[in-house]
């Protein structure tokens, strides 16, 4: 067989091969790239739980430093600061217009917060400790226990709880 029809017949067989190449990175690229869709989804996910789980952090330290710059009320008068539970459902973020004790304003406000900043927020507040279902169990003394709840259904389980104890 002459060198020429070699040839020709050589390129004749390999003719379309790198067009399949060029499918398989394609493939690959496309693989790769909903890998990384994935992975920004899951990304932004948890950056919002964690988001929600510092907001809920600052409302429970804000409603203690609260009780602490009361702290004669909230130690001297029974249910001022710890006749807080949880509603049913949440309030509704809105402008409130703070009325009667200084203690009540300030759980009219926290309560604000709660529902302005965190989806179906709601709280706790017990002058003692808490159980795992958020019940008071009162003590007497200066502890108090703060339960921030919140809905994190985009993160992890639904009902996400941070909790406290703050003695004043």
């Amino acid at each position: 067989m002459p060198l020429a029809s070699y040839q020709s017949s050589l390129t004749q067989t390999q003719s379309g091969f790198t067009l399949v190449e060029v499918l398989v990175a394609v493939v690959v690229l496309a693989v790769g790239l909903l890998g990384l869709a994935g992975l920004q989804v899951t990304s932004v996910r948890f950056n919002n739980s964690a988001y929600l789980r510092s907001q809920a952090t600052n409302l429970a330290y804000d409603i203690a430093d609260r009780i602490r710059a009361n702290r004669s009320v909230a130690l001297a008068s029974p249910g001022a600061y710890d006749s807080v539970a949880i509603q049913s459902p949440p309030p509704a973020c809105a402008v409130v217009a703070l009325s009667g004790t200084i203690a009540n304003q300030d759980i009219q406000a926290w309560r604000n917060a709660l529902a302005c900043a965190l989806p179906s927020g709601t709280g706790v507040i017990c002058k003692g400790t808490l159980d795992a279902a958020d019940n008071c169990t009162v003590i007497p003394g200066s502890v108090f226990s703060i339960s921030v709840i919140w809905d994190d259904s985009r993160g992890q389980s639904p009902a996400q709880r941070f909790r406290m104890m703050t003695q004043l």
